[in-house]
């Protein structure tokens, strides 16, 4: 072996001498409405757990890279393109999936209600609320909720993994600026304080965050004001342009 060429050795290396699980991605679409955090789920219709509920998922081509099954899975399963997406954790728990040894690796796309309401939800598709049974990041699974307030019969390990995308995020808006990503591009003070509060599940002191957000650097005024409000309309921010900071 010692004087064998790597080209030599491929030649006669046998892939089937080790087992091979399948791999998949499923992503996560988060999304904040009607005051809830909110997510896209697709009804089974075929075994296994036929009419239960999942994220939107496929498995991984030969050919392609995780980024882009990612990219892939959100353009023919929920119709978007061009949004917030990022790997989120492995779910690799030898019983996860009946059929075989599924991999899983799981991604969080975030996208503001705007251009959510712009896609077309389907017989079989349900923008199910986010009940999070825990604080802070204790983690674990959450349940989800169709329009009708019925807890829905989640498939597989979803659950977890919405679990997961939520102390994800309510760990990162201590330090990055992930809640730009579910909003209008220009949006008030107040709108940017209630996804911090609806994601974290807690409130906050408004005076206070409101400093905070000025002074970080990553807002500019927009010099606009809000329309067609039945109070005192308040000044538009947007994203600083000077900042790298995903946003809607």
């Amino acid at each position: 072996m010692a004087d064998t060429t790597e080209n030599e050795f491929l030649k006669t290396y046998d892939a089937n001498a080790f087992p091979r699980p399948s791999v998949a991605v499923d992503v996560a679409l988060v999304t904040i409405d009607d005051d809830r955090l909110q997510t896209l789920l697709i009804r089974r219709n075929e075994h296994p757990q036929r009419d239960s509920w999942s994220l939107p998922g496929g498995f991984v081509r030969l050919d392609e890279s995780l980024d882009a099954t990612a990219e892939r899975v959100l353009a023919t399963k929920a119709g978007l393109t061009g949004v917030y997406l990022e790997q989120l954790y492995t779910f690799g728990e030898p019983v996860r999936d009946p059929r075989t040894r599924v991999i899983s690796v799981a991604y969080y796309a975030l996208v503001p209600p705007e251009k959510l309401r712009r896609v077309a939800i389907g017989a079989d598709q349900c923008l199910a609320a986010i009940r999070v049974p825990w604080a802070g990041e204790t983690g674990g699974a959450v349940e989800l909720l169709a329009p009708n307030e019925r807890r829905l019969k989640v498939a597989f390990d979803h659950g977890e993994i919405v679990g997961m995308v939520v102390k994800r995020l309510r760990g990162k808006l201590a330090y990055a600026p992930v809640g730009y990503a579910l909003l209008p591009k220009r949006f008030t003070l107040l709108q940017l304080q209630r996804v911090h509060e609806i994601i974290n599940g807690s409130t906050v002191n408004k005076d206070s965050f409101r400093r905070r957000m000025l002074a970080s650097g990553e807002l500019e005024e927009t010099g606009a004001m809000q329309e067609g409000v039945g109070h005192r309309p308040a000044s538009l921010y947007r994203v600083s342009a000077r900042k790298n900071v995903p946003h809607g």
